[in-house]
């Protein structure tokens, strides 16, 4: 199979209150060289943080112009991961978009990892998982373990995919199988809906890479609690029920 010929990669970042990782995250999407001579887009949308995110993010973007180019965007109300997400996919301009988090959790050194299955002309949309391969994990939850893999287990009996980590961030896709899909969760149901959607599509190609994962606690910031699992498994029997 030929390889597949991209230009840019558009790097999604939904930013809420990370005023303390921001900036070491753009400083490793900054080290990373991108294969193939991929040109990049850093898109940051703020969802309207309480602290120093908006200062901090001013001041990194005018002291680092090469570790760009950026395109920043600001909600005036908290919306939500997922709302963030439709924002900074909106403005993005790539013919491939992946999906990073503000925090320190997943490892930009692993971009080559994931664009290569696509670049290679093998794949549309590639998941990186973190239950399969032999990177290196932090040792954390054990319910926050099972509670993704019994949400990935669900996923896949209405989507039929055999996916090991569907809740994970990194997510890359070819923007023109992105950007049509018409998402509609604005919070953490942005997982389980854009794997419904992406599974009804005939023909598209998925592929998983295995990637390290340095999750954090609680007390370092983590977010997502037992509420987005329950909203996660309404959303999975949504788009499933719905089509």
């Amino acid at each position: 199979m030929n390889p597949a010929r991209f230009s840019k990669l558009s790097i999604v970042i939904p930013v809420y209150n990370e005023e303390k990782t921001i900036h070491l995250i753009l400083d490793a999407i900054a080290g990373v060289t991108l294969p193939q001579g991929l040109q990049r887009e850093i898109v940051l949308v703020n969802d309207c943080s309480k602290d120093r995110t908006e200062e901090v993010l001013m001041n990194y973007m005018a002291e680092h112009p090469n570790g760009g180019p950026y395109r920043y965007h600001r909600h005036e109300v908290n919306q939500g991961k997922g709302a963030a997400l439709h924002t900074g996919i909106a403005a993005a301009t790539g013919d491939l978009i992946l999906i990073q988090d503000a925090d320190l959790e997943y490892d930009p050194r692993e971009y080559p990892l994931l664009l290569a299955p696509v670049l290679e002309g093998k794949a549309d949309v590639v998941y990186g998982s973190r239950f399969i391969g032999g990177k290196p994990h932090r040792i954390l939850f054990f319910w926050h373990s099972i509670g993704n893999k019994f949400l990935t287990f669900l996923s896949n009996t209405c989507t039929n995919l055999n996916l090991t980590d569907m809740e994970t961030c990194y997510k890359l896709f070819r923007s023109d199988v992105l950007r049509p899909l018409g998402l509609k969760e604005k919070r953490f149901g942005f997982e389980p809906e854009v794997t419904a959607r992406i599974a009804r599509i005939r023909g598209l190609r998925i592929f998983e890479v295995g990637i390290s994962y340095y999750g954090r606690t609680y007390a370092e910031g983590k977010k997502i609690n037992w509420k987005d699992g329950l909203r996660a498994i309404y959303c999975i029997f949504k788009y499933r029920l719905l089509h």
